[in-house]
């Protein structure tokens, strides 16, 4: 547990709200060029996924968390940098509310993996707090203090399937559809800011592979969108890491229709039948140093009140 004084005042009266904030993966993602800020103009289609972390926050005399670790190979940072602590802190400022809060993070998504679970935890406490505090603020004023926080968060004010724009805080709802996936990751962390570095204008492209999957969700059909599946980062991932290259093969071997990275690596996901297809994949590629999980795409929020 760290505990932390820049909220302090005004603890309340022991209440506390639990949600459930789960990751994501990216079906497409392609870079159209750098931006004049130095940041990258992207397009990608991001989609909920069922695998998900658990937070608690709690009235309490100081900004404290505490970090539940499910897995022996998460490295959960506990401190100041945590995008949990930071958004409460965010939030505090854009509100001017000065109180404490407890939070308690129960951590299953995997670290710096793709997966967005720390956008994904900041967004769980921008939206716990807004209850705690009886702030009432709607989703769009939220959504200016996520922007602060990271190109993802805004994306889990909201889930489901979403056609973003811009850094990736534009965003379009896309109707999904229901997917099996299995996600594999190879407990390592993999850098956003040094796959970026590492794009050269030859790895641009033009939105057209995000469009192909909009399109392709709406046939709903699992091999179309499989067939789809477009990742501009991976060109410049791989090379660091060539374990995806073995993940995605191990997966297209053991059934998956189509295999990809999501979002800056090293997690990839194969698309399957179903999930009962899913769950048969990931018992085949399941390695001792491979996280492997057979999950479901989610249509609703990717954030949910569970108290």
């Amino acid at each position: 547990m760290l505990p932390f004084t820049a909220l302090a005042k005004g603890s309340g009266r022991g209440r506390k709200v639990e949600l459930s904030a789960t990751a994501k993966v990216n079906l497409a993602l392609e870079i159209l060029g750098r931006r004049a800020d130095g940041y990258h103009e992207i397009v990608t289609v991001m989609q909920a996924v069922e695998l998900s972390d658990r937070l608690v926050l709690e009235d309490a005399d100081a900004l404290e968390l505490r970090i539940v670790r499910r897995s022996a190979h998460i490295d959960v940072p506990d401190d100041a940098s945590n995008l949990a602590v930071r958004a409460a802190r965010a939030l505090s400022e854009a509100t001017g509310v000065e109180r404490g809060v407890r939070i308690t993070l129960d951590k299953r998504i995997p670290v710096a993996a793709g997966l967005g679970g720390g956008s994904a935890d900041a967004t769980a406490v921008l939206m716990g707090l807004n209850r705690l505090w009886r702030l009432r603020w709607s989703v769009t004023r939220l959504a200016d203090v996520a922007t602060a926080l990271g190109m993802d968060v805004p994306f889990f004010l909201r889930g489901g399937t979403a056609f973003a724009t811009g850094r990736g805080e534009k965003l379009e709802r896309v109707s999904g559809m229901a997917l099996g996936l299995v996600l594999v990751n190879p407990r390592f962390a993999a850098s956003t800011a040094e796959a970026y570095g590492r794009l050269t204008p030859a790895m641009y492209s033009d939105g057209a592979h995000a469009r192909a999957v909009v399109a392709a969700l709406g046939s709903r059909r699992a091999d179309r969108v499989a067939r789809s599946l477009y990742n501009g980062l991976e060109a410049t991932v791989v090379p660091a890491h060539p374990e995806i290259d073995r993940m995605k093969a191990h997966l297209l071997a053991a059934g998956a229709l189509g295999a990809l990275m999501s979002g800056s690596g090293p997690t990839v996901f194969g698309i399957a039948r179903s999930l009962d297809h899913a769950r048969q994949i990931r018992r085949r590629v399941q390695r001792a140093s491979w996280d492997c999980w057979a999950v479901r795409t989610l249509s609703g929020p990717a954030v949910r009140f569970l108290k």
